[in-house]
């Protein structure tokens, strides 16, 4: 059997962390709990701060909490055969992150319908493990993600279960200015 290498496991490792309470409900109800991480050693680029697959794996876990959070848990999955498929992605690098830096990760819903989420997620670096952004703060990341409910057995989109759709639409709330942007164009050379 050959060895996997070091960030395989950690993500194996990082993803089996993913459970019910990461992701305990947010005191009202109303918006989602905070996501936790700190920036292993591993996740280190040969620019010394953290590289940019790792933001993308953070904040894939970050989504793995709101679909625990909001009832598309393992056992949903399990029994439904159905599952959220990202279709669309932006994200954005703010700042340099370093090794040992305690990261907090905000979830936004910002629209659902029957078969499809538009959702984003603001990475902050935060003093200790389960600290809270200061209110002022500004992200260090961000992602807007456009996920379909997939129903692997049809290979096709498949309506969220009423339960589902009526959580994530208590969720929805308005988008950040940053939101719904798309890279600029650059002007050819001349």
């Amino acid at each position: 059997m050959s060895e996997q290498p070091a960030h395989e496991e950690t993500a194996v490792t990082e993803q089996n962390a993913v459970t019910e309470q990461n992701a305990a409900a947010a005191d009202d109800g109303t918006s989602l709990p905070l996501f936790h991480r700190t920036v292993r050693p591993e996740w280190i680029d040969y620019n010394g701060h953290m590289s940019e697959a790792f933001y993308v794996l953070v904040f894939g876990y970050a989504t793995d909490a709101m679909m625990i959070e909001t009832g598309l848990h393992a056992g949903y999955r399990e029994s439904t055969g159905c599952s959220l498929y990202t279709a669309e992605s932006h994200l954005r690098y703010l700042r340099e992150v370093a090794t040992g830096s305690h990261l907090a990760v905000r979830t936004r819903l910002l629209g659902v319908d029957a078969e499809k989420a538009r959702f984003c997620h603001e990475l902050y670096v935060v003093g200790a493990p389960d600290d809270v952004p200061e209110p002022e703060a500004a992200p260090v990341a961000t992602t807007e993600l456009l996920a379909l409910h997939v129903d692997q057995r049809a290979g096709r989109t498949a309506p969220f279960p009423d339960s589902v759709r009526e959580r994530l639409a208590s969720l929805v709330e308005p988008a950040p200015a940053w939101a719904g942007r798309s890279i600029a164009e650059v002007p050819a050379a001349r």
